[in-house]
């Protein structure tokens, strides 16, 4: 049966089997509390190559960060030691729901499907000196985590970033 974004979660596998689990449950890295971690859906690789040929046919990333006219508004920002609580601020205003699910695709065998609020929390352990794009299955937006640190947000949406955010304890 073909992959696609109507079966896709039929190709999670167990945290246990994935590639990049230590980035989540090792004591040498960081462990994600149990409901947390069980959030965490890891594809097989059928489901993996799925979203690495999804992206790769769109031709999403011809140019850098994004293929030209792909996206209406295109934001940046650069991750370095001691911002992180400044990217979580900067991804909580890119304005997608916390519980919206999203695409995470490292390599062609290598993804997973995690919540939006998730990624903001964790941003720093799934994404490390590797490329990541992250979308849902509108392709309305992407983020691309640049292995050189920078993040790329793209979006059709006329995007305006919020001038308030909620009460960083309770977000992060």
């Amino acid at each position: 049966m073909k992959v696609g974004f109507d079966n896709v979660y039929d190709h999670v596998i167990s945290v246990d089997d994935f590639v990049l689990k230590w980035r989540f449950n090792s004591p040498a890295y960081n462990e994600l509390p149990k409901l947390h971690l069980d959030q965490l859906k890891p594809l097989d690789k059928e489901g993996s190559r799925f979203l690495w040929d999804f992206i790769s046919e769109t031709r999403l990333h011809n140019d850098m960060p994004f293929k030209k006219n792909f996206f209406d508004v295109i934001d940046y920002t650069r991750i370095f030691e001691g911002n992180k609580i400044e990217i979580k601020k900067w991804l909580y205003q890119r304005e997608i729901p916390f519980k919206k699910d999203v695409f995470l695709s490292y390599q062609p065998d290598i993804a997973l499907i995690v919540p939006w609020k998730l990624l903001i929390k964790y941003f720093d352990d799934f994404q490390y000196a590797d490329d990541l794009t992250v979308i849902d299955e509108s392709l309305n937006w992407a983020l691309l985590f640049h292995h050189e640190g920078m993040i790329y947000f793209g979006s059709n949406k006329k995007f305006v970033p919020a001038d308030l955010v909620p009460d960083e304890d309770n977000l992060f």
